[in-house]
């Protein structure tokens, strides 16, 4: 099976920047409490965001009193963003892809990266990141997964969808794993040598959908957004009609991951 190439996936978000803002889901407020105590921040801290998309964890940090540089690869995206983050002036966004951007002199007290990490080159990502930190500053990253719950059995029904109409399915479909089964790994940080130890914060959460409300943060993912046309109606129409037969609303289930690991001590 061929995979899609990440570079164009990457880009796809770009292409429904509204729409991407209108339906992707927020973060626990109890993350942001978190990642203060962690990584020893608070109002007047210098903060770089890589990949902020249209501001989901921007707006947090900026009503906190952070001053935040957020860094975008996608023009719409940062557009939409700088719309949401007008009224805070010590927050900019930057239109650019971050393994290119050149770091400013002042360092940073926090780099974070929410939901977005996992597209930055992997030979870029953790070394500049530390490369932006003061000594002690911190990076965090944090990671959105999908797990078992909610309504289990339009979850389990919906996989016929994706058998008949994405490529990638695996024969009999995919399972979501328990949250449980999620673990958290340090290995990428510990491998730089540039990072301490990890901390991990988990946050499981429960978010309810009509019929179009799911349809549109399906069409924010950029796997069902890099499908062909006419698979893409077919997918929808398919999952529409369940949720339909579900009574209109069905309830997803999300686990938050947040890590933080601070400049190991040179």
């Amino acid at each position: 099976m061929v995979q899609r190439d990440r570079g164009r996936l990457r880009s796809t978000f770009d292409q429904a920047a509204e729409l991407y803002d209108r339906a992707r889901p927020r973060y626990p407020p109890a993350l942001f409490d978190d990642l203060a105590a962690l990584a020893g921040i608070g109002p007047g801290s210098r903060v770089l965001e890589i990949g902020p998309g249209t501001g989901q964890a921007t707006v947090a940090l900026a009503e906190r009193g952070y001053r935040v540089v957020a860094v975008e690869l996608g023009a719409q995206l940062a557009a939409v963003a700088r719309r949401n983050l007008a009224r805070f002036p010590s927050v900019e966004v930057v239109t650019a892809a971050f393994e290119d951007w050149p770091l400013p002199p002042e360092p940073f007290d926090l780099v974070l990266s929410a939901t977005a990490f996992h597209w930055i080159d992997p030979a870029v990502r953790v070394v500049k990141s530390a490369d932006a930190l003061r000594p002690g500053g911190s990076l965090a990253t944090i990671a959105t997964h999908h797990v078992a719950g909610g309504d289990v059995s339009f979850f389990a029904q919906a996989q016929a969808c994706y058998e008949r109409w994405d490529p990638e399915t695996p024969p009999g479909g995919s399972r979501l794993p328990a949250a449980a089964d999620i673990h958290s790994s340090s290995d990428e940080l510990d491998g730089s040598h540039r990072f301490g130890p990890a901390e991990f914060r988990r946050y499981e959460w429960e978010l309810p959908y009509t019929t179009s409300g799911y349809l549109e943060v399906l069409l924010t993912y950029s796997g069902h957004r890099a499908l062909d046309p006419q698979a893409q109606t077919g997918l929808l129409d398919c999952i529409a009609r369940l949720i339909d037969a579900h009574g209109g609303r069905i309830t997803k289930r999300y686990l938050t991951q947040l890590a933080t690991a601070a400049t190991a001590a040179s």
